[in-house]
């Protein structure tokens, strides 16, 4: 019985100690083609790191330009448009385009903290200026970014597009308001309409009474299953368009149906990609034998 007793607590002592072993050391699984690019701190103090994906023909082709999605939250949601794109390409559904993730430098930084300071275009809580920074967020992108991928990546200028998801989908909205000239295309994945009181509403109806043109396209989703109010703010938006006849403007709105705030963004990114790159695609239509 003593033996049997020893017997039970070596196995138990064994077992525990296998559960407290870390994973095995094996490489870490990377994206092809991707790179990090950490940028030095700018005026505002604001140390900005690029997640950038080459296309395949990047390095075969060293005088060819190519379009360039920009992704807000990119420690979030560069793996999913990257993932996505590499399917549409193939497909031959959109050109071939070089991804740039926008995030932050640094070990465990605060993201909620810090996008709410460049992502807002309007002042969160009026009482702190820790929000509402959306205007040289774009600033940065003009002065520091953009050069940057234009030089040593070969973006063509022309040719940029602007992705993000609820916050990042307001600023995608606001930046197509504030800057028209700075991009062809817009996807916004449940933007956050409501932020401010539909400020970018109100944005919206200021810029349609200048009768200026917006010359791009933008995409537009909500998720069915979103919290309510949130939800009602981004129809609210999409209801108004057709009323506003933004000059040029080409868009779509989706609903995405079954899924919560963060579950829209791979359909919301995928769908998005093909309609703002319709104009460029290799091809359209149904597979060709």
């Amino acid at each position: 019985m003593k033996r049997f007793a020893l017997t039970l607590a070596f196995l138990f002592t064994a077992l525990q100690a296998h559960a407290a072993d870390p994973a095995p050391a094996f490489p870490p699984h990377t994206l092809p083609d991707t790179q990090l690019r950490a940028l030095a701190r700018n005026a505002d103090g604001r140390s900005y790191q690029l997640h950038v994906h080459l296309p395949a023909s990047f390095a075969k082709e060293p005088t060819r330009r190519y379009p360039v999605l920009y992704v807000t939250d990119g420690y979030w949601d560069f793996p999913t448009v990257v993932s996505s794109y590499n399917n549409l390409a193939y497909d031959k559904v959109v050109p071939e385009f070089i991804t740039v993730g926008l995030g932050y430098v640094g070990d465990n930084p605060d993201y909620g903290l810090l996008r709410n300071w460049e992502l807002s275009p309007v002042r969160m809580n009026p009482l702190s200026a820790s929000t509402g920074n959306a205007d040289r967020f774009i600033a940065a992108l003009e002065k520091d970014i953009f050069p940057l991928v234009e030089r040593d990546y070969r973006g063509d200028p022309a040719q940029r597009y602007l992705a993000g998801s609820s916050l990042g989908g307001l600023f995608a909205l606001h930046a197509m308001y504030a800057r028209p000239e700075l991009f062809k295309g817009y996807i916004a994945a449940s933007p956050a309409v409501v932020v401010g009181g539909d400020w970018i509403i109100g944005r919206a109806k200021a810029y349609a009474a200048t009768g200026k043109p917006i010359k791009a396209r933008l995409y537009v989703t909500g998720a069915e299953s979103e919290w309510p109010a949130f939800l009602a703010g981004i129809k609210r938006y999409q209801a108004l368009l057709p009323e506003l006849k933004h000059p040029e403007l080409v868009y779509e709105y989706r609903g995405i149906d079954g899924e919560r705030h963060a579950g829209t963004k791979a359909e919301s990114y995928t769908r998005g990609m093909r309609f703002v790159f319709a104009p460029l695609a290799p091809e359209t239509g149904p597979s060709r034998d």
